[in-house]
């Protein structure tokens, strides 16, 4: 059948071709009969429409004037079609795009195709996919990743996969694009979700940063090997800095970031972190190498292992091993707060059993590496644990009927070997058994309970004094200090509670408010314990956890004798369709009926008042976005206030926060802290904390940076300035660029890190937010 072409246009002629069976068939507008309706179509089926049609049955087929071809998701138009039905081949010449459902277009001068196999080749094309990619945490929504670019040639090589001839790529919208990827030959698997790029170029603002003669990158902002955004930093320890890591995605369960860093004032630094999970066990390993630093001339290392592991379905494990190779380390080349504050380094080889939900054991040995970076005061390593081994057991609901009475059983025991390498006097190594047994009879009701408890706490040291210690106890007496001592002793609890509630109506809206006393009394007898080192104890710090523990101290070398009580009251505002809560207001003190003798050292003066010193504690939530929270310490005999915190918080959105806080602790610091990332005008951001001690008048800690969001790209600049000893002080200043979802893995690197642990509340600004932090 030979079809003849319409010299005016009434409407498009419909032509179906049965590609499959080689059927032909043309229905011109003149003939009367109606088009195909689009819900008869079947699948593989062909569709074209156009201004005019002619062609020969079963061989080829030409469609002229806004010809349009359809084919399941593939659209294809052009001023001209040809068609060749024996090899489903397309020639398209004239304006020709071609859209592959919602996950590919292209345009060009011309283009060959053969459908069905989508293979073919565009000139000069102008092309865009679009894939989804899955939500990168947890809680976060997918996210649509488009990547587009141009060339002199595309080449199609089968579904979801693409190779480019002198060609650009770029996560920008087009035309043009701020950053891309320039190469001579791009390869686009999208099934594997990687390009590849050879004879390659970054190029930023019309500006080549570096060139690569092979690439591969992520195609959807996945994790997958590539360069990361490189960091430029000035420190005034290590000069000129400039980081460029390479991250090496080995397998889905196993990693690799390189980290060369250039520093002027001291060499180039090799660093590495490789991470590995496996269905029982994880870990990370990281090191750091700086051969003959310019300033020490000595080489400076850094080692650190992390490792878990599930060995049975009741047996864990875990490696934690850190080194460096000098005291100085992390002072000169670290340029953050958190490394140059570092003293010990862990190093524990742990291995917990589980026998059943209500019973334990462990064995730990553990010790560390203590740096002092100033000579003239130097650390104290804390005694090495070598071994430890625990046996703890909670018998809770089964043992009730056993023992009669609804009683609890819980038993804690330990036994330590401690050793020290200062072999003095102060620092005896030994062994230390411990065995604390509790029974408790736990009694509730609605809105009410009453737990008293009864232990014996038994200690056992078999100390290795090398050298005679004889001490002035508080009494004035001269005493040998004991290398075999044995400790009982017994201690009773008594906890109890009430919570009332009613509703109420206050500033305008409807609350449930509550009301919770609390009482909690702590009956523990006096030992001698004034010769026993001290191991592992420490003083708790003062807060309301601690008015409600049996022992103010840590560990188990100092049991404080205890005649006391603690009374404490809560009272709280619930919204009651929500459940928010927008305020917590309590306040507790202590109060003893016989005075303290254990001390921690044996300089220190026992307690001798009756009460300990006020707590007072509010948290609120004010308006949809901001929160306050404030603790206040008072003692009563001195009339002074101890300790006082307060902090506002305002996070209205995404990328907003602003922070204020205020710490006072007497004799020892008065602080002021304002922290915060706000939009400033445009695109750009301002970011930023400062630090300032009242007490000394000096700043401690100081970050101002400002952030460009470029809409596929964001700039980061900014500095650190911050304290490492009462009058010494470094300075870092940064530079990076961050290309979306092509040169960044997680959250950017170290500068973004530093940026969110001391910003409350900061948020990438080239990632969308939840909103507001608080949304009722």
């Amino acid at each position: 059948m030979q079809g003849s072409g319409l010299k005016t246009r009434a409407k498009l002629i419909p032509l179906l071709l049965g590609c499959m069976s080689g059927a032909l068939w043309a229905q011109s507008a003149s003939d009367g009969a109606a088009e195909p309706k689009a819900n008869l179509k079947a699948p593989g089926e062909t569709r074209v429409s156009a201004i005019r049609i002619h062609g020969t049955h079963a061989l080829d087929m030409v469609a002229e004037g806004e010809v349009e071809l359809q084919r399941d998701t593939v659209t294809l138009t052009a001023d001209r079609i040809t068609y060749r039905e024996p090899a489903d081949e397309v020639v398209a010449e004239g304006n020709v795009r071609l859209r592959q459902g919602d996950t590919a277009e292209m345009s060009g001068s011309s283009a060959r195709m053969v459908i069905g196999e989508r293979t073919g080749e565009f000139l000069e094309p102008k092309y865009s996919m679009t894939r989804t990619r899955a939500a990168t945490e947890e809680g976060a929504p997918p996210k649509q990743v488009s990547g587009s670019g141009h060339a002199d040639a595309l080449r199609l090589e089968g579904e979801n996969h693409y190779r480019a001839l002198s060609a650009t790529w770029s996560t920008c919208e087009a035309p043009d694009p701020d950053w891309y990827v320039k190469a001579g030959d791009l390869e686009l698997d999208y099934d594997r979700e990687i390009g590849t790029a050879r004879d390659s170029s970054l190029v930023f603002k019309g500006v080549p940063l570096f060139w690569l003669p092979w690439a591969e990158f992520p195609l959807v902002g996945q994790r997958h090997s590539g360069v990361l955004a490189p960091t430029m930093e000035h420190s005034t320890d290590t000069g000129f800095g400039l980081t460029v890591p390479y991250y090496w995605n080995i397998a889905p369960n196993y990693d690799l970031t390189v980290n060369p860093r250039f520093m002027s004032e001291r060499g180039v630094q090799m660093g590495g972190e490789a991470r590995y999970l496996g269905a029982t066990y994880s870990g990370t390993i990281k090191g750091e190498y700086l051969p003959k630093d310019r300033i020490t001339n000595e080489d400076r290392t850094l080692i650190s292992l992390e490792h878990k592991q599930w060995i049975t379905s009741k047996l864990y494990g875990s490696l934690n091993f850190n080194r460096v190779s000098d005291d100085e380390y992390f002072e000169d080349l670290s340029s953050q707060v958190s490394m140059t504050s570092k003293v010990n380094l862990l190093r524990e080889a742990h291995l917990v059993y589980a026998g059943a939900d209500w019973w334990s054991a462990s064995a730990l040995a553990q010790s560390y590496q203590t740096l002092s970076p100033d000579p003239a005061n130097p650390n104290v390593e804390p005694y090495r644990r070598l071994p430890q081994i625990t046996l703890n057991a909670t018998r809770l609901g089964e043992f009730r009927n056993r023992l009669g009475g609804g009683l609890d059983f819980k038993w804690q025991s330990e036994y330590t070997r401690f050793t020290h390498p200062d072999k003095d006097a102060l620092h005896p190594d030994g062994n230390r058994l411990v065995a604390y047994p509790q029974v408790s009879l736990p009694l509730q009701s609605t809105g009410a309970y009453f737990t008293p408890k009864i232990g014996v706490h038994y200690t056992h040291y078999d100390l290795d004094r090398k050298h005679h210690l004889t001490y002035v106890n508080h009494d004035g007496l001269t005493l040998k200090a004991r290398e075999n001592i044995d400790r009982r002793i017994p201690i009773f609890t008594i906890d109890s509670g009430l919570t009332f509630e009613r509703d109420t109506h206050l500033f305008g809206r409807d609350y449930t408010q509550t009301l919770e006393p609390r009482l909690y009394y702590v009956k523990a007898s006096y030992r001698r314990q004034d010769d026993i080192p001290l191991f592992d104890t420490t003083r708790f710090d003062f807060g309301f956890a601690q008015l409600f523990s049996e022992n103010i101290y840590s560990g188990s070398d100092r049991i404080v004798d205890a005649n006391q009580l603690t009374a404490a009251v809560t009272t709280r505002l619930i919204e009651p369709g929500t459940g928010i809560e927008r305020l917590r207001l309590l306040i507790g003190q202590r109060y003893y009926f016989d005075d303290q003798f254990v001390t921690l050292y044996n300089t220190d003066e026992p307690r001798t008042s009756w009460r300990a010193d006020v707590l007072a504690g509010l948290s609120t939530r004010v308006g949809r976005n901001a929160t306050f929270e404030t603790l206040w310490q008072y003692n009563q005999d001195t009339r002074h206030t101890e300790r006082y915190t307060a902090t506002l918080r305002y996070n209205p959105s995404h990328a907003r926060a602003i922070n204020l806080g205020y710490r006072f602790s007497r004799d020892i610091l008065r602080d002021v802290d304002v922290s915060g990332q706000w939009p400033l005008w445009g695109n750009w951001y301002g970011v930023g904390r400062v630090t300032y001690s009242l007490m000394d008048a000096r700043l401690t800690e100081a970050i101002a940076g400002l952030e460009y969001n470029g809409g596929c790209w964001v700039l980061r600049i900014g500095g650190h300035h911050y304290s490492t000893e009462l009058d010494k002080y470094k300075k870092t200043y940064f530079v990076q660029l961050e290309l979306n979802d092509f040169a960044n893995v997680g959250t950017g690197g170290n500068v973004v890190n530093m940026i969110k642990r001391s910003v409350p509340g900061y948020g990438k600004i080239n990632e969308s937010g939840s909103g507001a932090a608080y949304n009722d």
